[in-house]
């Protein structure tokens, strides 16, 4: 079954034209872009190349109407009430960080639990294990099973009593989907915040956060086929209104005397300085991009894709995989190892042939722990991936197992 016209696809990416030898499998990392996203930057700077919110005169008019319907944009695509919900940040990273400081050292005390999950992505891991030993809270991690899921006896258990709760909605790694809806419900019976780290969901499938209840949900533009550099925090209106400012300065200020300083109202309490506009616009059109495609079609296309590729690698005698095993339980991300053969090096004769993954820890170290593996090797697919790609990469895994005289 055919979801998508690839090759129509792959012909809005500028990088494969100019590289036409490239078999691109490290979108979870970082996506391509489109030439509209790319257009849409490059008119900002050469037609209405201006600072927002500031002036009167009609490029930064322009400038700033564009600004904020990439923002109602990016509400539409995640599904939040209102664009006060909405805060242009620089990505996941920085979204969570400023969760962590503004609600975090705020309304965490001494004994307070903070719960998070083994999988996590560093970014989702440091924060609340750095807050944990300033406020002397106590920071409580969920496993997971021998099919890279979280126990599921655990999830309840350790939630209970819980002041935070902080999960990725699919991990980097293992591509695993946690059922966030469920998880926030119990946050919420206990009384906790959720935090949900979005970046390797939110450009592969429908988001929701008013279904699933989230407080606070981040995500990154560069993922989903926008510039790097942008993102986006959800956070429920009410929290962030009770939240303090991460950052002081520029546009989150509404007052300031001698002797105090009132901040500007949401959602720009929370944006301090000139933010990255061009990619604020250049995210708005990624989503436009995703928009057309049919995020729908786009989760059909890497769920066939992947449960081929799940099928073919499997052939591969000395390949290990880690993480489900069936395709609509993950999204497109396939963590594996060639035994025998370290993923560096594996990586180096892939790169060879014109195949681009991902090697190392995937900055999941505490996973790999878990895992008990130094390393892996990490092959993602998305929008404009085919099956071609897949048999490029079991062909050049054969080719790496004839080098080394493995499998």
């Amino acid at each position: 079954m055919i979801i998508m016209n690839i090759e129509k696809i792959k012909s809005d990416f500028p990088v494969f034209k100019n590289n036409p030898n490239l078999t691109y499998l490290d979108s979870a990392s970082t996506s391509q872009r489109p030439l509209p996203v790319i257009e849409a930057m490059n008119e900002y700077y050469t037609s209405f190349n201006a600072n927002v919110h500031r002036g009167v005169y009609k490029i930064s008019e322009e400038a700033t109407e564009k600004y904020e319907k990439a923002r109602e944009k990016v509400r539409n695509f995640v599904c939040a009430k209102s664009d006060k919900e909405i805060i242009y940040t620089r990505g996941t990273t920085e979204s969570i960080n400023l969760v962590m400081h503004g609600y975090g050292e705020k309304f965490v005390n001494s004994g307070d639990k903070i719960v998070i999950t083994i999988m996590e992505h560093h970014s989702n891991f440091v924060p609340w294990q750095q807050l944990a030993k300033r406020k002397n809270a106590k920071l409580v991690i969920i496993d997971i099973n021998e099919n890279g899921e979280l126990k599921e006896d655990e999830i309840k258990t350790k939630i209970k009593g819980a002041k935070l709760v902080a999960v990725s909605h699919a991990s980097n790694v293992l591509g695993t989907i946690n059922n966030v809806s469920e998880i926030c419900k119990i946050a919420k019976e206990e009384g906790a915040v959720s935090v949900i780290d979005g970046a390797q969901s939110v450009p592969h499938m429908k988001i929701d956060v008013q279904k699933f209840g989230c407080d606070f949900f981040a995500f990154s533009g560069h993922k989903m086929l926008g510039p790097t550099g942008i993102g986006g925090l959800y956070g429920r209106e009410e929290l962030l209104e009770s939240m303090d400012p991460f950052l002081y300065g520029g546009d989150m200020i509404s007052e300031v005397t001698v002797e105090k300083s009132e901040w500007n109202y949401l959602p720009y309490k929370f944006e301090a300085g000139t933010l990255p506009i061009a990619e604020a616009i250049g995210f708005g059109a990624a989503i436009d991009y995703l928009s057309k495609l049919g995020i729908e079609n786009v989760y059909k296309h890497e769920k066939e894709l992947t449960e081929y590729a799940i099928s073919k690698l499997s052939e591969i005698k000395n390949l290990s995989m880690y993480g489900p095993k069936k395709a609509d339980k993950k999204v497109g991300v396939i963590t594996f190892n060639l035994n025998g053969i370290h993923s560096h090096d594996v990586a180096t004769i892939l790169s060879e042939y014109g195949l681009a993954i991902r090697t190392g820890h995937h900055c999941a170290m505490p996973l790999h722990d878990r895992l008990q593996i130094g390393a892996t090797a990490r092959a993602s697919f998305y929008v404009y991936n085919s099956k071609e790609d897949v048999n490029k990469l079991v062909a050049g895994l054969k080719e790496a197992n004839k080098i080394f005289k493995v499998g």
